[in-house]
């Protein structure tokens, strides 16, 4: 996850849905202290170092959407969501992030890149 210009305080996996009251959370994750900008990254399946799970992550299914954001105790901000398939996380390798870019018309469309790219150009239509 990318941080710009302000903190993060947890992130949510969640089935995606356009219905936010239909929303069903799998995971939960808080960070031990705030993110501040920059990039934060940890496992979703285990606890990681700096992040207590608040809930455990359930199985995922194939032909699921999840939606992950990150957000605020306080809900004074959040994150951008992705939202991916098990198909789109078994395609990832590493060193590879996938995120919605955001075009200079406001469009936005899932992309995989790099770490050194979406450190690079995930804040700048922000």
């Amino acid at each position: 996850m990318m941080v710009c210009g302000h903190q993060i305080d947890g992130a949510t996996l969640s089935v995606a849905s356009d219905d936010v009251d239909k929303q069903v959370t799998v995971g939960s994750w808080t960070a031990d202290r705030p993110l501040t900008p920059g990039l934060a990254t940890w496992t979703l399946d285990s606890p990681a170092a700096g992040w207590t799970a608040t809930r455990s992550l359930a199985p995922l299914t194939a032909k699921t959407t999840y939606a992950l954001y990150g957000w605020t105790k306080d809900n004074s901000w959040s994150a951008n969501s992705i939202s991916f398939t098990l198909a789109d996380r078994d395609r990832l390798t590493p060193g590879k992030v996938r995120y919605d870019s955001i075009s200079d018309n406001g469009g936005e469309s899932a992309i995989t890149v790099s770490i050194a790219e979406f450190k690079a150009k995930a804040c700048q239509n922000m």
